[in-house]
């Protein structure tokens, strides 16, 4: 008796590099399960435009719509993301189904004269990145460097730290070590708080696809699952999205979820943290309760800053 052919399952990703790479592994753990697979490539606003600031085209979200678009025309079944880039809302007919284990969540600088000049306090540095994020954690920390924005996929923006005269550019470290670019760091900025869900990365599905659910939900990592949760719940509390200079990290050890989070005006000058420790069992609020201990402490300055740009 024949069987039935199961059809292939179409994934969406955008093509640079550390897109496909991802998009491969998500691929290679379908295959595991016994299913086919194919890429299917679309291009993203933000990919396309690589000269605007993030900020000024609406935050990460330009890197999801055109997969949100192509998801529910039905052109892919599902659709693989750097979990950072995704809205904490989403109002479309579509969810995550699988939270894949999470890489090197820190970030990373890549100076390719060195670091030394980081130990001169006098000494004006050019710093580039397009994050408001590391933007006001670098400054800071270093409060006379001047920062230059920066666009473009991963190796784009690896040969722009080469061709200019600048001091060094900050990646994340994840990004650079998927795709066998780890050698390019020269520090890991361990005091930096990172991005909501950074290393993660996210697949999703149209609501309501039960058999793709069904499929998807095997790939989920539990661990990382709730670290990220608490991470982006905290980023939708503090009404912050992708482009606010708010940083959190959540990760467990013996048994307990440690989570540290971090908002920022832009200039770097005022800086509320956040630090807990707290048993896996009761770490579900965790995120929802350093939003509202930073904003009462006065981080809505930052918000309100954002708001105002």
């Amino acid at each position: 008796m024949n069987k039935t052919k199961e059809r292939t399952i179409r994934i969406g990703t955008r093509d640079s590099q550390l897109a496909t790479w991802q998009a491969k592994q998500v691929a290679q753990e379908l295959q595991k399960l016994g299913h086919n697979t194919e890429l299917v490539f679309v291009k993203s606003e933000g990919d396309l435009d690589l000269t605007t600031p993030l900020t000024e085209m609406g935050g990460k979200g330009v890197f999801t719509k055109a997969l949100d678009s192509a998801q529910l025309n039905d052109e892919i079944d599902i659709a693989v993301h750097s979990f950072k880039d995704l809205p904490t809302e989403n109002p479309l007919p579509l969810k995550v189904a699988a939270i894949m284990e999470r890489a090197d969540a820190r970030d990373s600088l890549v100076a390719p004269d060195g670091t030394e000049f980081l130990d001169d306090p006098d000494y004006k540095a050019t710093i580039a990145t397009s994050s408001n994020r590391r933007r006001a954690q670098w400054l800071h920390s270093y409060p006379n460097h001047e920062i230059v924005n920066i666009r473009g996929n991963v190796n784009t923006r690896l040969k722009k730290v080469e061709r200019n005269d600048w001091d060094g550019a900050i990646f994340a470290a994840a990004g650079l070590e998927r795709i066998d670019l780890g050698h390019h760091i020269s520090a890991y900025l361990d005091w930096m708080v990172s991005a909501a869900a950074q290393g993660a990365m996210a697949v999703m599905i149209r609501e309501g696809d039960t058999k793709m659910e069904e499929i998807v939900s095997q790939l989920n990592h539990d661990e990382t699952a709730i670290c990220t949760t608490i991470e982006r719940d905290f980023l939708h509390d503090m009404e912050a999205g992708c482009s606010a200079p708010v940083g959190a990290y959540a990760f467990i050890e013996n048994e307990e979820v440690h989570f540290k989070a971090v908002a920022l005006t832009l200039d770097g000058r005022e800086k509320y943290d956040y630090e807990d420790s707290v048993s896996v069992g009761e770490a579900g609020e965790l995120g929802h309760s350093a939003a509202q201990t930073l904003l009462s402490e006065g981080a809505i300055k930052v918000i309100e800053e954002m708001k105002k740009r």
